[in-house]
């Protein structure tokens, strides 16, 4: 079958033929791929600028993380063939003392799907069947695959602590900001600002989404971002370091500065205006269990309301070329999408 994957610690991916997976074993289930969203993290493990070294001993590894499709072959009862399903990519161990104790948020020797085993750039993937959230028949596979980033958008939203009433600004207009976005709207905030820079396409896809308190940064510094006023929360989903220092000051007292973005490199940080001001930085990454949970409940009552941000959908040969638009910051979402041929 063709699969997208990374070969070796160099710049590139190459569509490569491989064997399908093996039978399920038991508690597994393969899953014909449907949708599979390209990822920011997919752009820096391509272009391999840093941040994901962690990967390099998995290679050569099949990419996609965010994906939906369809239970084929089943070692669980409980999802039988025929089941769509949503699939989760962090796989937890099952013999740390975290899982052991059933508190696998806390596992501590877990392994990416699509990133350190097969992921979803491929017709087929076998997934451990607790990582699959069943789906109602009929949904949009490619609304589904968002599931993945929505997830990230929440759990960065609830480690901001977001709340009714609060102004938040959001700095990258990606389709990790976007999330962060809905998520924040999702839970009460009075004021969503999202500042980008040379985004229009992605601030378009914004405005489909209902917001509106757009801003081009240019040029110009991120200052004028506040002159209404300080924010409550901010959260950085650049990537950019030099961006946290610049952050910092459009927080009000005891605001909170959320880092989403992965870094190539270290950033210098005032510490002195952290303390002045008691200012609070927290890290985001992968979603818990009940963000999982929660986020699909979210998917599935918004619907076709999230179809904006599937900007495009690919098939899975022209997958590079799903890698370039999305570089070149036209798309938000790019779903590929395995066809019978590549099997």
């Amino acid at each position: 079958m063709k699969a997208l994957r990374k070969l070796s610690p160099a710049p590139g991916l190459f569509l490569c033929d491989i064997p399908r997976p093996p039978p399920p074993g038991a508690d597994e289930v393969l899953v014909r791929v449907e949708a599979a969203g390209i990822c920011g993290s997919d752009l820096h493990i391509e272009d391999w600028s840093g941040g994901y070294e962690f990967i390099t001993a998995s290679m050569p590894v099949t990419l996609g993380h965010e994906l939906a499709g369809r239970v084929v072959e089943s070692g669980d009862p409980g999802l039988p063939p025929g089941t769509r399903v949503v699939v989760i990519p962090s796989v937890t161990c099952g013999i740390c003392a975290a899982c052991r104790a059933d508190d696998r948020d806390r596992c501590v020797d877990r392994r990416g799907i699509g990133m350190t085993r097969a992921g979803g750039f491929a017709p087929f993937v076998l997934a451990p069947a607790r990582n699959c959230l069943p789906l109602p028949p009929g949904f949009d596979p490619a609304i589904a695959a968002l599931t993945e980033p929505l997830v990230i958008g929440a759990r960065a939203v609830s480690v901001g602590g977001v709340g009714p009433g609060d102004r938040v600004l959001v700095l990258g207009p990606g389709a990790i900001g976007q999330a962060i976005a809905l998520m924040a709207r999702e839970a009460g905030a009075a004021e969503v600002m999202i500042a980008g820079r040379d985004d229009a396409p992605r601030f378009a896809v914004l405005e489909r989404l209902g917001f509106h308190e757009l801003r081009e940064v240019g040029d110009k510094g991120l200052t004028h971002l506040a002159a209404d006023g300080r924010f409550d929360v901010v959260f950085e989903a650049v990537g950019m370091p030099t961006l946290v220092a610049e952050a910092l000051p459009l927080l009000r007292r005891e605001g909170v500065l959320v880092i989403a973005g992965i870094h190539p490199r270290p950033a210098a940080i005032p510490l002195n205006t952290v303390v002045r001001e008691q200012l609070q930085l927290r890290g985001t990454n992968r979603g818990k269990i009940a963000d999982w949970r929660r986020t699909l409940d979210f998917v599935l009552r918004q619907g076709a309301a999230l179809a904006p941000m599937v900007t495009h959908r690919l098939p899975l040969r022209d997958a590079l070329e799903g890698f370039a638009i999305t570089r070149r910051r036209q798309a938000t979402k790019a779903i590929l999408l395995p066809e019978p041929g590549d099997e």
